[in-house]
């Protein structure tokens, strides 16, 4: 597998807050950074450019809400603008990941952690964060993998490919991962 030349960074975008995560240099592991209150577009933007100089990031990971069904609503809308705004200023790659039910599993997640309710405030966007960017490394540590053993499955697609919008790949892996999570739960008396 290739090594990673450098960072990605990311984020989960909310109206108050934009939680952040990191991933080590070669791209395995995600780890919760900060929590961005919202400020205005400008600082917004300002304190993310930031974090992608202080990392030295080179791609970013957006978490794209979309509805149960897999389709865009206003929210997933918003974020995709705020999204595009952060590409042209950063002059980095933007991919998406679904992060449907992201914040309920850190939440969960914390809980298990025996963390109290404030703290878990303090802390749940940028773990939903560290999940959203996990969820994409390790989506693109399995799509490289597949294509090493030359896999029939594989869509032929290239990750990491230029037009950072495209989301037809995120759809369908979020509609896989929704369903392997479904099961997870119904197996653990639990409901998504």
């Amino acid at each position: 597998m290739p090594v990673a030349m450098g960072r990605s960074l990311g984020l989960d975008i909310g109206s108050k807050t934009i939680g952040v995560a990191v991933s080590d240099p070669l791209g395995f592991t995600a780890q919760a950074v900060e929590v961005i209150a919202r400020r205005g577009l400008k600082e917004d933007l300002q304190r993310i450019l930031d974090l992608i100089h202080q990392w030295e990031v080179t791609i970013l990971v957006v978490g794209l809400p979309l509805r149960t069904d897999g389709s865009r609503g206003p929210e997933a809308e918003t974020v995709a603008t705020f999204a595009r705004r952060l590409e042209a200023a950063s002059g980095l790659p933007v991919r998406f990941q679904d992060e449907r039910f992201t914040t309920r599993q850190a939440q969960r997640v914390l809980l298990e952690a025996d963390l109290s309710r404030k703290r878990r405030r303090q802390v749940v966007d940028k773990t939903a964060a560290a999940l959203i960017l996990q969820a994409h490394l390790d989506r693109c540590r399995s799509t490289e993998e597949s294509r090493q053993q030359g896999s029939e499955e594989d869509s032929g697609e290239e990750v990491g490919h230029p037009d950072a919008l495209d989301l037809q790949q995120t759809q369908a892996d979020g509609e896989n991962e929704q369903t392997t999570r479904g099961r997870h739960f119904r197996d653990h008396g639990r409901r998504e």
